[in-house]
């Protein structure tokens, strides 16, 4: 992992096309603007790990050999 140090105003860049500004900080929290193309999605990580959650539990109840009739 890399680790940064940033100020209120600073930004750092991912790639050639996601930038990440520091907004503003208050106490223990810090808040932060992301600019990505909108085909790139941008989540929480508590609500990506819920997303992740719901596509395993949707894979595990298909029944395949209904989806194989259909083929």
């Amino acid at each position: 992992m890399l680790a940064l140090s940033r100020k209120q105003g600073e930004s750092i860049v991912i790639g050639n096309n996601i930038e990440i500004t520091i907004l503003e900080t208050k106490g223990d929290q810090v808040k932060i603007g992301i600019s990505a193309p909108k085909s790139i999605p941008v989540y929480r990580k508590e609500i990506y790990a819920q997303i992740q959650e719901e596509n395993r539990e949707t894979v595990a109840s298909l029944d395949l050999e209904s989806l194989k009739k259909l083929f």
